[in-house]
């Protein structure tokens, strides 16, 4: 009951105004309720009460929801001031600078992820696709066989390791792979396979 509940949030704001954990809770009933907008203007007035790196989080990923890439990267920034172990926030930050095509600072980041999360199967997906946008191919590969090793049914990294396979001119490789995703459900992979595949 979202809306109970921002209901509840909102009273306990309007007995104490300066209570920082009402405005955190308030903004994710508002994030279900998908209004994210809603939800950062409590995450930026609890925040002007209390830094908190779970909230500077949280709107880092709201802002990413809304396409503010730059805003999102200041927020897992500033998250990661406040926590410099937090894996999740240089993995999402990660994915904003892939969005802004900032590859090699994408890969630095997965790679602090890493770091901080060696079993993190999507942190090594994510590092081979920003590889592969930057042509280095077998620096893919090995990215995606680490992720599979991780995770034995990762769809997505055979579909991925078969597209870096597939750029280095190894077909035959590039099919086993699409094979196997296809195999797991990866409806693209299908289709390449129909298509390039005997």
């Amino acid at each position: 009951d979202y809306y109970g509940a921002i209901a509840d949030y909102t009273k306990a704001i309007e007995l104490n105004p300066n209570f920082a954990f009402a405005y955190f809770s308030r903004s994710s009933s508002k994030e279900f309720l998908k209004d994210y907008n809603g939800a950062i203007a409590d995450l930026t007035k609890g925040l002007e009460l209390k830094p908190y790196q779970l909230a500077y989080y949280n709107r880092g990923v709201l802002k990413d929801e809304l396409k503010d890439y730059y805003g999102a990267i200041a927020d897992y920034t500033k998250a990661i001031e406040l926590n410099p172990n937090y894996a999740s926030a240089y993995y999402n930050r990660g994915n904003s600078k892939k969005k802004l095509k900032d590859y090699n600072g994408a890969i630095a980041d997965y790679t602090k992820a890493i770091e901080l999360n060696p079993n993190d199967a999507k942190a090594y997906n994510n590092r081979g696709n920003s590889k592969d946008d930057l042509k280095d191919y077998y620096g893919a590969i090995a990215d995606f066989t680490k992720a599979i090793e991780i995770n034995p049914n990762y769809a997505d990294a055979y579909k991925n390791r078969g597209i870096s396979k597939e750029n280095l001119g190894d077909l035959n490789g590039a099919c086993a792979d699409w094979k196997k995703a296809a195999e797991l459900g990866n409806t693209d992979a299908a289709e390449w396979v129909a298509k390039q595949c005997n």
